[in-house]
């Protein structure tokens, strides 16, 4: 019996001392900024939704990690608070080389959270945008933010909320990711053959336009094999490969129609 009793008191004490630290193990279990595959989660779904908006865009910048947004991103999910930061309109005081900075902010329960899932929430607020008419029903303005054309770096963290501030959502993760430069009133991006409007010196991967010199990156990674050797292609030849086939196409059925037109040619 005493050592029964005494297990019962260990494990009250136990428990009790854990609950003075209330969310330590979600706080240890959402990534930190440093964490590469954190940073590679960010970039590469990023890119994938980049490099799949229909219409096409011709004119669509891949996007790379950028360390110095991504700190002011960490700094403001810290308060916890669902709206955006007030420094934006003054986005010299985030980032010198950005006359305007960017920001989407997603929130939800630790369980829901991945980087996958909250660019995808993101996203697909496309069903509330048009594209012809550049008219929104509802909220879009994180979709249009996430393919806005002219954005190439991005930093984003997450951050534990005992309680995130305007939502109502208790015990969860808050997670923000600023852009550089930011999407102004426009439409995200013009309309056309993959790479074929990148700036000058572009080359392009994955129907993004890369410049090594702009990117300030080494090394480049692929949205559907990350970790493969990565070919990229200029945009003339960009364009090439996208008419070039239904040119091959109309050749194969002209000379089928002329053939048949005209046996005696043949």
């Amino acid at each position: 019996m005493p050592d029964s009793l005494s297990m019962w008191v260990t494990l009250a004490v136990t428990a009790w001392m854990v609950s003075l630290v209330p969310g330590y193990e979600n706080t240890v279990s959402l990534p930190d900024i440093e964490n590469e595959d954190f940073i590679k989660d960010c970039v590469r779904f990023h890119n994938k939704f980049r490099s799949e908006v229909y219409p096409r865009a011709s004119d669509m910048l891949y996007m790379t990690w950028k360390m110095s947004i991504h700190g002011g991103a960490k700094t403001w999910a810290r308060n916890c608070q669902f709206k955006h930061n007030v420094e934006l309109h003054s986005s010299y005081k985030l980032h010198p080389n950005f006359s305007f900075v960017g920001e989407n902010i997603w929130a939800g329960s630790l369980s829901l959270f991945s980087v996958s899932s909250a660019i995808a929430d993101w996203y697909d607020e496309l069903q509330y945008y048009d594209f012809r008419t550049h008219k929104c029903t509802q909220v879009c303005g994180h979709y249009t933010q996430v393919v806005w054309a002219a954005s190439y770096k991005v930093g984003c963290a997450v951050q534990y909320c005992s309680s995130v501030y305007g939502t109502g959502i208790s015990n969860g993760a808050l997670y923000i990711c600023n852009y550089g430069p930011g999407q102004y009133r426009s439409r995200p991006y013009t309309e056309g053959s993959t790479c074929s409007d990148c700036p000058n010196d572009d080359q392009c991967l994955d129907n993004l336009c890369i410049n090594p010199q702009r990117d300030k990156v080494t090394r480049y990674y692929s949205i559907v094999y990350p970790d493969w050797p990565i070919s990229v292609r200029n945009k003339n030849l960009s364009l090439f490969l996208t008419v070039s086939p239904p040119i091959l196409i109309l050749g194969i059925l002209t000379t089928i129609w002329v053939k048949h037109r005209y046996p005696q040619l043949f």
